[in-house]
């Protein structure tokens, strides 16, 4: 499979009468996207703003970010959700870099998130880098959970879909091509690499706590193999709302760095097999039935070394472990990826469980540590919803200055789990 990503790099972002890119600037028509959202019978009003890198504006709550971009050639859209089923992975896209569609609004139920553009909440978000798009939208009254949740999820898509048309016909500043072939293609090309397999765990336990693959929700999945270029290309959407800080948004699936980098080593250090997608589940008998199954298709695809990303922590934890003892017993060296809870003064068990095959770990931060983020000049959204986050507590919020004493919890993107953040490591 091949697919071509011509990056179009933006330098900034206005308002205008026309969806395009001038220069290096991208003009955004306001009234193109409240027009098409308010197409939906379930939203009752949007309204779009705009966030620059610098500027003390906070967003808050935030549920999704999504990359604008345009399908040149191949299956447009996120297919079998905005778009007929068909599949993705292949073909020539358009990408609007630095730039993001955040959406806001009346929330479900908790757990959405904090973007801050500037000072110590823009230290840890890679949001606080983009131009954003802030897209508030406000749903009809008397909706179940379920719809309401569905109906800001497309909506964001949907403003993506709008804002990327702007990169139709657009020179790009650079071109990405990301090509694998076949497994046995592969393996005969380099029969001397290693073979690894990406294994994405992915949060699935109902409403507010979902993943979507081609619009299937993953709950009910059993692992699913996916080119690496597919997920590249929009196969796998965020429908969760668990803690800000590692949840994978829409915008993280479509620029997955573990998978980016995989690539760039294919051929080269390793033979990149391809990428298994994982549901994360709550029952006993979901976990032994998906953890089995997992290290069950690596050993099929002859792997001998497997990356594990998790996605959220606590419950999770226990899928990570299961699945790193049964790759490492099989003789398949296995590396994991995630973060810790480890209390506000980091000496508490980082993990809710333990494995001694666990050998390798790459931590992405402590999800409990504390930070104050400073008074903002304007803020989109509401600052009081940072007591429904996790993270944050009644009175964490202080409308008397301005301020939010929180835990990164509460922080987009603050300790993410594929390695989309701020944070680095200090050796000591």
């Amino acid at each position: 499979m091949r697919l071509e990503h011509r990056n179009i790099e933006i330098k900034d972002i206005v308002f205008g009468d026309a969806m395009k890119v001038d220069g290096s600037t991208l003009v955004v028509d306001k009234n193109a996207i409240i027009d098409e959202l308010m197409k939906d019978e379930n939203i009752k009003e949007v309204k779009v703003d705009l966030a620059k890198p610098g500027e003390k504006t906070r967003i808050i709550p935030v549920k999704d970010v999504i990359e604008p971009r345009y399908k040149v050639e191949g299956t447009p859209g996120f297919a079998g959700v905005t778009t007929q089923a068909a599949p993705l992975g292949e073909g020539i896209v358009s990408v609007l870099k630095n730039t993001a569609i955040v959406t806001i609004g009346d929330i479900v139920g908790f757990q959405e998130g904090i973007i801050d553009m500037w000072g110590e909440g823009g230290t840890w978000t890679p949001f606080s880098k983009t131009l954003n798009i802030v897209v508030d939208i406000t749903p009809i009254e008397g909706l179940t959970p379920h719809e309401h949740e569905v109906t800001c999820r497309i909506a964001g898509l949907k403003a993506s879909e709008v804002v990327g048309l702007a990169a139709k016909d657009v020179e790009p500043t650079e071109v990405v091509v990301y090509e694998k072939g076949t497994i046995p293609e592969e393996n005969a090309k380099y029969p001397d690499l290693p073979k690894v397999v990406y294994v994405e765990m992915l949060i699935s336990q109902g409403l507010l706590h979902a993943s979507f693959i081609y619009g299937t929700d993953s709950i009910g999945i059993l692992p699913t193999y996916l080119s690496p270029t597919e997920e590249l290309d929009g196969a796998v959407i965020s429908g969760n709302c668990v803690a800000a800080c590692d949840k994978i948004t829409t915008y993280q699936h479509q620029n997955n760095n573990v998978i980016i980098e995989l690539m760039e080593l294919h051929g080269k250090e390793i033979n990149f097999v391809g990428v298994l997608m994982v549901p994360e589940l709550t029952t006993l008998r979901g976990k032994f039935v998906t953890c089995d199954y997992t290290a069950k298709l690596c050993k099929e695809l002859g792997a001998d070394g497997v990356i594990v990303s998790e996605e959220g922590y606590g419950n999770p934890d226990s899928d990570l472990l299961m699945i790193c003892q049964r790759l490492e017993k099989m003789g398949i060296k296995t590396v994991l990826i995630t973060d810790e809870c480890a209390g506000w003064d980091g000496m508490s068990q980082p993990l809710a469980d333990t494995a001694k095959e666990a050998v390798a770990v790459v931590s992405t931060g402590n999800v409990s540590h504390v930070v104050t983020l400073e008074k903002a000049d304007r803020i989109l959204g509401d600052p009081f919803a940072v007591a429904n986050l996790a993270g944050g507590w009644e009175g964490a919020y202080n409308p008397e200055d301005g301020t939010i004493k929180c835990e990164l919890n509460a922080v987009i993107s603050s300790t993410s789990e594929i390695g989309t953040h701020n944070a680095t490591i200090e050796l000591v």
